[in-house]
């Protein structure tokens, strides 16, 4: 591919350029093609690359940013105070040209505020969805979205979600004519809220959908659909709860405590040689990074509680998305599924 740049607010997340940073240079080590601009405090950056190989040095920009939006600022007032802020000039980068995507681990509301505003939605799109790919018991990936950007939708939105996620799982996991399905409390047509059932009458009628139905939550891992469309509310519940349920079992099959425990003895051998092999990438590590969905560019959104490999992770999500030309791809598909929304 030809070079690609990166607009990164290293000042995001819960530990910053010292994750930030070590995970740029991991990113340029491993892709000759990438440039990284870092947007934070130069103080900070500075020191960490200060012994950083010359040649990824060439490909690596510190963009000097005076304020950082916190964690726990009101995204109102965290967008009509965000000039100066390592957030907002990343997304600028991308608005001017300058990169193709932004990552941040920062304040996820003012994120997607702000990318709203300065990039705009896609036509036909109501409100960006946050979707990430969680790895299944079979191998493959299953999209999940929305994670959080609306946790209040209709079921226009949902229908949207949907059409997204379809084009992204034909983008980015390379799935024909991938299967989408609702979440919802039974697999019975007569179950969920209203808008959940409109956005069932929608989809069964739209024939460049492949939808399937409705299944519960206990699906998510099970490979059973390849896009798994909810509000941002039960998204982002579902998922933080998968994502404690796995760190529990990893840290009791890596911890001296089932020792003690001899129902833990008998299943712990079997798990570690059986299920290991097929659960071993259920670590959230290896699949963080939520991508802005129906933005006219990318902006991909890291867990705050990232490491360096789970923001690697990241900023390959959003090489990814670039590379396979996620948003034009998804205006091109709501213009044939959707053409009243122009």
């Amino acid at each position: 591919m030809s070079r690609l740049t990166i607009a990164l607010d290293a000042m995001g997340g819960d530990f910053g350029p010292c994750v930030t940073v070590p995970a740029s240079l991991q990113a340029l080590a491993s892709n000759q093609e990438l440039t990284i601009k870092l947007v934070g405090d130069l103080a900070a950056i500075q020191p960490l690359v200060n012994q950083c190989a010359p040649d990824l040095l060439k490909r690596l920009q510190i963009i000097p940013a005076e304020f950082m939006i916190a964690n726990d600022a009101k995204p109102s007032h965290a967008i009509r105070n965000s000039r100066g802020t390592s957030m907002r000039l990343a997304l600028d980068l991308v608005n001017n040209g300058e990169a193709q995507a932004c990552v941040s681990a920062g304040n996820t509301g003012a994120l997607m505020g702000l990318a709203k505003l300065m990039l705009k939605p896609l036509d036909g799109i109501d409100r960006p969805a946050l979707v990430s790919a969680l790895p299944n018991q079979n191998g493959g990936k299953t999209l999940l979205l929305d994670l959080g950007a609306n946790a209040v939708c209709d079921s226009s939105m949902l229908v949207q979600f949907a059409v997204m996620g379809a084009v992204m799982a034909e983008e980015i996991l390379q799935i024909t004519n991938p299967r989408v399905a609702l979440l919802n409390i039974g697999e019975e047509e007569s179950k969920g809220l209203d808008n959940i059932q409109a956005a069932a009458a929608i989809l069964r009628n739209v024939r460049q959908i492949n939808y399937i139905g409705y299944l519960e939550g206990n699906d998510l891992l099970t490979d059973v659909t390849d896009v798994l469309v909810c509000d941002g509310f039960v998204g982002n519940v579902t998922l933080k709860t998968l994502e404690g349920v796995i760190r529990v079992l990893l840290s009791l099959l890596s911890s001296g405590k089932q020792k003690r425990l001899w129902w833990m003895k008998l299943i712990s051998y079997w798990f570690k040689k059986s299920l290991s092999k097929r659960f071993g990438h259920l670590n959230p590590d290896r699949y963080n990074g939520a991508c802005l969905l129906g933005l006219r560019s990318t902006v991909i959104k890291s867990h705050g509680s990232a490491n360096q490999q789970a923001f690697t992770v990241a900023i390959e999500q959003a090489v990814q998305a670039v590379e396979r030309n996620v948003p034009t791809q998804i205006a091109a598909r709501l213009q044939a599924v959707l053409p009243k929304s122009e």
